[in-house]
């Protein structure tokens, strides 16, 4: 990406030593950083917004699974931390951002024997 820029700089220079063509090269820097948004910043912000109303909408007996790969069932939710059941009595208490993933509303895996 990087040498990609030096190399379109080095041929706008060229180009404007020639007679100009910093319109061009402008306009290459411009559609370079709209497909950069387009495929790159726009859905990294769209699945940001799904992580985070996900965590918002985390209740009591909700399944979830933490950044640490911890599997549990959640006992208490307070503003910025979550209170998981882990196994048996035991129980976690952890910032919601380590949340990753809501295990409540994945469909039911049947076994095959």
């Amino acid at each position: 990406m990087i040498t990609m820029l030096l190399q379109a700089a080095g041929a706008a220079a060229g180009q404007q030593a020639a007679g100009g063509g910093s319109w061009s090269f402008l306009l290459m820097l411009g559609a370079m950083f709209l497909v950069m948004w387009l495929f790159m910043i726009r859905p990294q912000r769209q699945q940001q917004k799904k992580l985070e109303e996900m965590r918002n909408a985390l209740k009591k007996g909700d399944k979830v699974i933490t950044s640490g790969g911890i599997y549990g069932v959640i006992a208490d939710v307070d503003e910025r931390t979550v209170l998981i059941k882990v196994d048996g009595e035991t129980k976690l208490r952890v910032d919601k951002s380590s949340i990753q993933k809501d295990m409540s509303e994945a469909p039911a895996q049947t076994e095959k024997k």
